[in-house]
């Protein structure tokens, strides 16, 4: 029986990590924050309290991984920290909507900037539809292909932060005057730091092709360390050249912020530059998703809670391609339908209640485990901090939606009698 293949290093796992949290958003966020808080310390400062709360969510994952270095990543550590019903339910509620559901929007926003740049007479969901084909017949192909595909994309992606940069430092800067005055700092800060979280978000994917590292418990160690501090250092360095250049009034002001800041560096041309940074941005990302969470549908399915058929290896490739092409085929429905936006709020704090699930995780390990090659730094406060975090995140959510957080609840819940129905079949008939 074929297995995955184990062909990737710690340079893969980083580009993996860096991935999975860089997408098209932090060239259109900053402005979300700017509108909650409104001077330069408090801006750039919300970046990075959030990126410190990223990089102890990085070195949970990192202890996690050492301990537990399976396929699968959080849907394993998930499993044999509670039960496997908890594991099931990250699963579902990947494939259904967290996963598919961003995938879709992010295809959609390809297809947009595609057609705007090259003006072509495809519709914008032709495009988008044609990308997920591509890159789900990519990681079809081998998990060697399907990551440098993702490493050559986020490098681009770098090269297109990068310029963003450097063109912020190099024009002479606005004056730095405060915005709108509006709630009390720290009411208005505890707001920003929920867009922040999100934009964060996602360090969690590379995790999931633990099976296929060289050496896991090392590789995605590394990967998750210097991919997360990387995140914090562009997504700092970002925010402090869109203050620079458009002031935090005029920051506010924007809803594309990465477009005007090289429109007042370089003129339009500098905007059209910048577009195609972020269509490759978008790209990138939908190729990291299609590398990592198919290997949770793998997972669940070879634990014999999901169709068997899922949990097949290529003997040519070595890859899970039906579960790659499950996720590809259920983000395509998604995007078919126009309702991913939708579907997006309804679970936008439902990834949250897992990460502080995952965060209690390293407590249940510790105490049945013996010390793997990595120990989180300021265990057991830096951890009990980070699940805080991120339930405070999701209270935070339900407040402000408290209609659409209810139904992403409930899509997450209704997996409850999904998975009691696969554990009571005979096998013979989950293996249909």
């Amino acid at each position: 029986m074929a297995t995955l293949a184990r062909r990737l290093g710690a340079f893969d796992a980083t580009m993996i990590v860096m991935g999975g949290i860089i997408g098209s958003g932090i060239f259109i966020n900053p402005y979300v924050v700017a509108r909650q808080v409104h001077t330069p310390l408090l801006i750039v400062g919300a970046w990075a309290a959030g990126g410190l709360i990223a990089l102890a969510g990085a070195f949970i994952y990192a202890e996690l991984a050492a301990l537990r270095p399976e396929v699968g990543g959080q849907y394993a550590y998930l499993r044999d920290a509670y039960h496997p019903a908890v594991a099931f339910l990250y699963g579902w509620g990947l494939l259904l909507v967290i996963q598919t559901g961003g995938m879709a929007a992010v295809a959609a926003t390809f297809g947009k900037y595609f057609v705007e740049l090259s003006g072509s007479a495809l519709p914008d969901v032709a495009v988008a539809i044609a990308a997920l084909v591509l890159l789900t017949v990519i990681n079809c192909i081998g998990v060697r292909s399907g990551s440098n595909t993702q490493s050559a994309l986020m490098l681009l992606k770098l090269v297109a932060i990068g310029a963003l940069i450097a063109a912020g430092f190099a024009f002479r800067g606005a004056p730095l005057h405060a915005g709108l005055p509006g709630p009390h700092p720290l009411i208005g800060f505890w707001a920003a730091m929920t867009p922040v979280m999100f934009a964060y978000g996602g360090w969690q994917t590379a995790s999931f092709i633990s099976g296929e590292l060289k050496n896991p418990r090392r590789d995605l160690a590394v990967g998750l360390l210097l991919g997360v501090a990387g995140v914090i250092a562009v997504y700092v360095l970002v925010n402090v050249v869109c203050v620079r250049v458009l002031g935090p009034a005029g920051l506010a002001e924007t809803t594309t912020p990465a477009s005007a800041v090289m429109r007042a560096v370089l003129g339009q041309r500098g905007a059209q530059l910048i577009a195609v940074g972020i269509a490759i941005s978008t790209l990138g990302f939908l190729s990291q998703s299609m590398l990592t969470a198919p290997r949770v549908y793998y997972a669940m399915a070879a634990d014999g809670v999901f169709f068997r058929h899922v949990a097949w290896i290529s003997p040519k490739t070595h890859v899970p391609m039906v579960a790659i092409a499950l996720q590809g085929f259920v983000a395509i429905l998604i995007t078919v339908s126009g309702t991913y936006e939708q579907i997006l709020s309804y679970v936008v704090s439902v990834d949250f209640i897992f990460f502080g699930l995952t965060g209690l995780a390293l407590f249940v390990f510790r105490r049945r485990l013996p010390p793997a090659g990595f120990r989180t730094p300021g265990h057991p406060v830096s951890t009990a901090l980070f699940v805080v975090a991120c339930w405070t995140v999701v209270a935070a959510t339900v407040a402000a939606n408290p209609v659409n957080s209810a139904i992403g609840i409930g899509i997450l819940l209704a997996g409850l009698p999904a998975y009691l129905l696969w554990r009571r079949r005979p096998r013979a008939v989950k293996e249909m």
